[in-house]
């Protein structure tokens, strides 16, 4: 992880190839900046304390309501409110960048799974 100086996103998201087990790329003011590749579908969950941002580096995103679905691609981001269950899929391989409260587990309140990610793993 890098402070003070230029991260690579295309060399970042390079270094790893698990899905759905978000990197941190970097840390400011109690948030992480994360980075994950995806495919397939999340699971249901929420965060009752927190918002969730998603940045669609690459590829094609989906954030699922359920009442409706918003579709991203590059250079697009969604802010999921706090409290909002809601769930991510891609269909084919996407890379997203995530700003989360450091201490947020990615799951929410779902049950701890082999999509919970370890805390605090850097690239």
């Amino acid at each position: 992880m890098s402070h003070g100086s230029t991260i690579d996103l295309a060399e970042k998201f390079a270094a790893f190839s698990e899905h759905w087990r978000p990197k941190v790329a970097a840390r400011l003011n109690g948030q992480d900046v994360r980075l994950v590749k995806v495919q397939g579908v999340f699971p249901w969950h929420s965060h009752a304390e927190v918002e969730e941002m998603f940045l669609v580096w690459k590829g094609v995103f989906r954030v699922e309501f359920r009442d409706r679905v918003e579709t991203l691609t590059s250079g697009q981001f969604l802010v999921v409110p706090r409290g909002v269950e809601h769930r991510t899929a891609a269909d084919e391989e996407a890379e997203v960048i995530l700003f989360d409260p450091s201490e947020m587990v990615n799951t929410g309140d779902a049950e701890v799974s082999d999509f919970t990610a370890p805390q605090g793993v850097t690239v």
